[in-house]
């Protein structure tokens, strides 16, 4: 029988029936009464709001007990790398990718409300629909889901402490091979033997994975494996799942930064998330990061040698303690080396460098095989301070990474120097100048232009293709990032009426490296979207050296040699193109250059300029061509072939080749200063694709 509990209401129903009603107006049939809650039955809609808090309180705090149960459960024995997500296996639990920070606990295991929210609960619960049992408060409360009752699998894997925002173990297993297989930027700063082992152990084990860092390789390798792309009306492209594990790994960076909790792991998941930005052309974050790579990587000592220091630290609680074995030293080595480079990298443009060369004491780092299988090999003997850093290599500490490692730093110091000398200066430097008598510019021009690699070990002179068809993709760069920095450093003194001119032999030498280095690659089936994306900066600045030749010869009327040269620079902007297909930062710097190249369309007599040499490729040419600069479909060329040349000297767009040709009135030298400038902009996002061929884990 239903009681009422409302016995206010029932006297003033009777007061009310007591007088008689207007006309045209019925009293109620009886009050207005509300009860209390049969158990077993559904609570009515029009039931007092404060009976159904009452209500959600205590089934809340039912499932609160439940889950703290399930935080003391031993369950090693069962762990969830084995239990499998019966959906999509993207996401589990109701976790946000507004950037809030994680509700999990600091080592990843167990989950705190609102995480596995109850609505969550109740779409898992088999009978959600039905009576629910009594529980100990005398209230409705949700089933209990138990290994004896229902075995769900990702019940299972929630009460054992997996992070419900990761995707279900296989999945994230195969995320974490594609990113080692695939990253040839962010995975140099893991120990893979004994990443890949730890991902075995139970999540709750401190030796288990930091998940930010697990956050930022999904979010890393999506690049390659994601299907969630959603196309925006302008025409870029957003990535769900690698917009959920960014903002989840920006959640723990946010969260360490005001408290310090983990800041060695989740400064590691802070350089693969500043890649991942880098390969996007996220520019503002690509900035942000990188200052805060740095800054954060000063306090914790990392820039000493052994990457500790006992001394001038007043409070040393505040900083790591001493790596507790070399495979600890390696990984913080490389993580600095990394953070180091990124700042290197990003700055090439002409930006101040976060950390000042004089201020780095670190070791380079030791061979990447000797770091994979844990050789006993004493601490590499060179730093920034060996004065013959840069043209010896000792071969028990050299590879092909560690050649790239010294490549960047001496790009880095082009930027320095650029940057310094430009920083006082009253007008910009001038083609007429000789800059050979300028403090200090012999010396760099010496290393970067010729001492670098012409000291390279024979065994790395030259990139080629392994037996099985790899291509070691550090070394490729090695043979890249020097001309690249020659270009920089002499760009600003280009005089094409001088041909004695050394910055503008200097220009063209390099120029025509970078451009045989490409052809040579785009001759094989190899998938240049799995190099490095400096490779398009590198890309860039040869096509505008290009692109200032090309004016030359329009001025000077040498068709012949315009047309060549319209050739190679469409070669670079197709390569730019075609990174950009995966890339978006090959996209932009094909924009930038076509910025550049304005003047020349307008000026050239060339029916159609920027298809010349352009190959044939499985999609229309509306889709990289815009109709404003291209006038008319036409049949693409085959791209130039470097074999056609014996040395470079024997190109038509050689300095040999032009002499002869000079004139007095040569076209001005376009500037670099802009070419880098980060761009507030929004840039289209990675198109995604299948994955490349032969290259190296």
């Amino acid at each position: 029988m239903r009681r009422c509990t409302t016995t206010l209401r029932n006297l003033q129903w009777q007061s009310l029936i007591s007088v008689p009603p207007p006309v045209g107006y019925a009293h109620p049939t009886e009050p207005q009464c509300s009860y209390d809650p049969v158990e077993g039955l559904p609570i009515a809609p029009n039931v007092e709001p404060t009976e159904r808090i009452r209500m959600l309180e205590e089934q809340i705090s039912q499932l609160k007990s439940q889950l703290n149960e399930a935080r003391n459960y031993d369950s090693r024995s069962t762990s969830p790398r084995h239990a499998h997500i019966p959906q999509n296996g993207h996401r589990m639990g109701s976790g946000s990718s507004n950037g809030q920070t994680p509700e999990s606990s600091p080592n990843g295991g167990g989950i705190v409300l609102p995480h596995a929210s109850l609505d969550v609960v109740h779409q898992l619960s088999p009978d959600s629909t039905g009576s629910l049992p009594r529980g100990s408060t005398s209230s409705p409360e949700l089933r209990q889901v138990t290994r004896q009752s229902v075995p769900d699998p990702l019940m299972d894997m929630l009460f054992a402490g997996w992070d419900p925002d990761l995707p279900d173990p296989d999945t994230l297993d195969h995320y974490i091979d594609i990113f080692f297989k695939c990253d040839p930027c962010g995975s140099r700063i893991l120990h893979r033997p004994s990443f890949l082992a730890s991902m075995h152990l139970h999540p709750k084990d401190p030796n288990y994975p930091h998940p930010a860092i697990l956050h930022a390789i999904c979010a890393s390798a999506s690049r390659w494996a994601s299907q969630e792309i959603v196309t925006l009306p302008d025409g870029s492209r957003r990535d769900k799942f690698a917009d959920l594990h960014v903002s989840k790994t920006r959640a723990y960076i946010d969260r360490t930064m005001a408290t310090g909790q983990d800041i060695f792991p989740v400064m590691q998941a802070c350089i693969i998330l500043s890649w991942y930005f880098y390969q996007e052309g996220r520019w503002v974050e690509v900035w942000i990061f990188a200052g805060f790579q740095t800054r954060a990587a000063v306090p914790l000592r990392l820039n000493y040698p052994g990457t500790f220091t006992a001394t001038g630290a007043s409070n040393p609680g505040a900083y790591l303690a001493p790596p507790k074995d070399l495979q600890e030293l390696e990984s913080r080595r490389r993580t600095w080396w990394m953070t180091i480079m990124f700042d290197r990298i990003v700055s090439v443009g002409g930006w101040l460098h976060g950390v000042d060369e004089r201020d780095i004491g670190t070791e380079f780092p030791l061979r990447r095989i000797d770091y994979e299988t844990n050789a006993n090999i004493p601490s590499n003997r060179q730093d920034l301070f060996t004065p013959d850093l840069f043209t010896h290599h000792p071969p028990l500490y050299t590879d092909a990474f560690i050649l790239f490692l010294k490549a960047v730093m001496l790009f880095g110091r082009v930027t320095d120097y650029n940057t310094r000398s430009n920083l006082r200066a009253n007008a910009p430097p001038s083609k007429n100048q000789n800059p050979f008598a300028l403090p200090g510019f012999k010396e760099l021009d010496q290393l970067v232009a010729q001492d670098f690699l012409h000291s390279l070990p024979p065994e790395f002179k030259h990139w080629e293709l392994t037996t099985d068809g790899a291509l070691d993709t550090d070394l490729y760069m090695v043979h890249l990032v020097p001309h690249a920095a020659t270009i920089t450093l002499h760009n600003p003194y280009l005089n094409f009426s001088d041909s004695t001119n050394t910055s503008t032999r200097r220009c063209l030498h390099a120029t025509r490296s970078i451009l045989a280095v490409y052809y040579r690659l785009s001759e094989t089936s190899l998938d240049i979207t799995r190099l490095h994306p400096f490779a398009t900066i590198c890309w860039y600045l040869a096509a505008v050296v290009q692109t200032q030749l090309c004016k030359y010869y329009i001025e000077i009327g040498d068709t012949v040699r315009e047309q060549t040269v319209w050739g190679e620079i469409n070669a670079l902007r197709f390569a730019m193109l075609t990174y950009g297909s995966r890339s978006p930062i090959g996209t932009r710097q094909e924009r930038l250059l076509q910025g550049l190249m304005t003047e020349i369309v307008r000026m050239t007599t060339q029916m159609q300029p920027l298809e010349v040499g352009v190959p044939l490729y499985p999609f229309s040419h509306a889709g990289v061509f815009s109709k404003e600069t291209v006038p008319r479909e036409a049949t693409a060329a085959p791209l130039p072939d470097v074999t056609q040349y014996d040395t470079t000297a024997d190109s038509p767009t050689s300095m040999a080749a032009m002499v002869g040709t000079m004139t007095a009135s040569p076209p001005t030298a376009t500037s670099l200063s802009n070419w880098a400038t980060p761009s507030v902009r929004s840039v289209p996002y990675a198109h995604n694709g299948h994955n490349g061929h032969g290259y190296p884990h």
